[in-house]
């Protein structure tokens, strides 16, 4: 029991809930503030009870204190951010996302993220070298055109070219024919779309010839053929004419050689088409 002699009863009128070391006490053996909890100078707005002794306070919570102990952390203002549920103080327990932003941008084909993220999610994605952004994801990007050495129609190579050519050559041979026939198919072979190739000059195949070994690694290592070194190869230059026919040039791969003289039309060569205008 308390001596009433030398102790005080602390009454205060207020939910003692708020005040450290009063809430169970019946009496106190101190009338020193801070011990008693009144450990404020001020409180916000004047929302508190003043000590008994002192000028000290012991403070009620604040609304956005009382939130934030009840977990109403997040204020949900991020990009494609929204609050979840009832608010607290303007602040929510949780966020949710808009729909769009769905993508985690990781795995084969991913640089990064596109913009911010909403709960570690991306509204798009930013792709690595060699793909490309379509449909949701990052794909491996369709390859179209001239690209270094190498030309492209719908990701498969049809033509291959050395750093000193100003041209492409097709995979592969269309076979052996007469000279009509070459310039004809030439004239009409696709490499890509409405993108014609042509029957190439004799100074088209020197080129090829001073490059036929690059060219064929290249040729095979995506798919297409070596040259064949067995016979000539057709060109478009004109050797001679008279009344009657036109003699045109054929050059053989396998040494370089050109022959003025054996361009009868009617003859049967090899041919290879070339691009020039791409």
């Amino acid at each position: 029991m308390c001596d009433m002699n030398n102790f005080k009863f602390l009454l205060i009128g207020t939910s003692l809930s708020f005040i450290p070391l009063t809430v169970n006490a019946q009496c106190v053996a101190t009338q020193d503030c801070e011990t008693l909890g009144y450990t404020e100078t001020t409180c916000n707005g004047g929302k508190g009870v003043k000590c008994p002794f002192g000028n000290k306070w012991a403070c009620l919570p604040t609304e956005a204190e009382i939130c934030k102990k009840n977990g109403f952390i997040e204020s949900c203002t991020g990009a494609g951010q929204s609050g979840s549920g009832k608010s607290c103080g303007g602040f929510y327990a949780e966020c949710s996302c808009a729909s769009t932003y769905q993508y985690s941008c990781t795995g084969t084909g991913y640089a990064g993220g596109a913009g911010s993220a909403c709960g570690g999610n991306y509204a798009q994605c930013t792709c690595a070298s060699g793909y490309e952004w379509k449909d949701g994801s990052c794909q491996k990007e369709v390859l179209n055109g001239a690209h270094g050495n190498l030309y492209y129609c719908n990701g498969k190579v049809v033509g291959v070219k050395t750093n000193d050519m100003n041209f492409y050559v097709a995979m592969s041979s269309l076979g052996k024919m007469n000279w009509y026939d070459a310039d004809s198919d030439c004239r009409n072979y696709s490499f890509c779309g409405n993108l014609k190739g042509a029957l190439p000059t004799k100074d088209q195949l020197l080129t090829v010839y001073k490059n036929k070994s690059s060219l064929e690694t290249l040729s095979r290592s995506n798919g297409g053929l070596a040259f064949s070194i067995d016979d000539w190869y057709w060109s478009s230059t004109l050797n001679r004419y008279n009344d009657a026919i036109s003699y045109y040039v054929v050059v053989d791969l396998l040494d370089g050689y050109v022959y003025e003289n054996r361009g009868n039309p009617q003859n049967i060569y090899y041919v290879r088409p070339v691009l020039v205008n791409y």
